[in-house]
């Protein structure tokens, strides 16, 4: 599933095609994604000028010139299409299978396709008013790149936590938007065993924090990570995962210099954790 650099990556792609554009036509070539589209979605669209296109978390968010917000989720295959617009084409062929084209955006700026083979994302709508307290975000923890994020905000989340580290920053609720790769690279670079205790991070908050913010933007500049399905907006592909120090590197010796450590894959929650048990305590 797509994770905070590649939905970032998304998001600065589309921004100059779709800020000041005005929707001209909503086409729905079925009736639901993940969950159904709200009432007159295509018809509360229609005629809205595009305002600003914002992040928050995983989530795209449209802000409409009548107050509205589209907000947009790519789950696991979801893509946006860039097509003959004035600002540029979709220069990077890809699958267009029509079939998979579930939501097409006419715009002044051209046409922009809504493309998810599992349907695993979604789309709706809500209010500036209320976005904050909308169920999507209300239970949202503070934003990586923000400049809330220090390692006294990690240090206050994490105080008194049995959890492991690795739980923890993918708490939602404490940090939103950092996904399993980014977790996993970040405390390798930091040094920290993932299953370290939450609430034994002590000083090396403020490391830890650097180094999440320094892991995110190096992945939003090269575009974010193309495992399987992700692209960026104009269809190249990322290549942060060339960047890969622990992620997917099972049985591979570490990179750390000095370090003669094994990379490690081990189930953690549900989900493979990597690391090396040799330069990470």
């Amino acid at each position: 599933m797509p994770e905070l650099p590649e939905v970032e990556t998304v998001r600065r792609g589309l921004a100059p095609f779709l800020v000041g554009s005005r929707i001209l036509q909503v086409e729905l070539r079925r009736k639901d994604l993940r969950f159904p589209f709200p009432d007159n979605f295509a018809g509360r669209l229609q005629g809205r000028r595009i305002v600003a296109l914002n992040r928050r978390a995983k989530y795209l968010q449209a802000v409409l010139d009548d107050d509205q917000v589209l907000i947009a989720h790519l789950g696991m295959s979801g893509s946006f299409r860039m097509e003959a617009g004035p600002i540029g084409t979709f220069k990077f062929p890809r699958g267009k299978i029509p079939a998979h084209d579930h939501v097409v955006f006419s715009l002044e700026t051209g046409q922009l396709t809504y493309n998810d083979p599992r349907r695993f994302g979604f789309m709706t709508l809500a209010t500036t008013d209320t976005l904050a307290d909308h169920p999507f975000f209300a239970g949202l923890g503070v934003e990586p790149l923000s400049n809330d994020f220090n390692g006294e905000t990690l240090a206050r989340l994490f105080a008194g936590k049995a959890t492991s580290l690795k739980a923890a920053l993918l708490d939602q609720r404490n940090i939103a938007g950092l996904g399993n790769i980014y977790v996993c690279e970040a405390l390798h670079r930091a040094g920290l065993s993932p299953l370290r205790a939450a609430g034994d991070l002590g000083a090396a908050a403020e490391k830890l924090a650097r180094t999440v913010r320094a892991v995110l933007a190096e992945a939003i500049e090269a575009g974010g990570s193309s495992l399987r399905d992700h692209r960026q907006a104009d269809g190249a592909l990322g290549y942060f995962q060339h960047n890969f120090r622990v992620y997917d590197r099972e049985g591979q010796a570490c990179s750390s210099p000095a370090c003669r450590g094994i990379i490690i894959r081990r189930a953690q929650n549900g989900r493979s954790t990597f690391y090396c048990s040799s330069c990470q305590s």
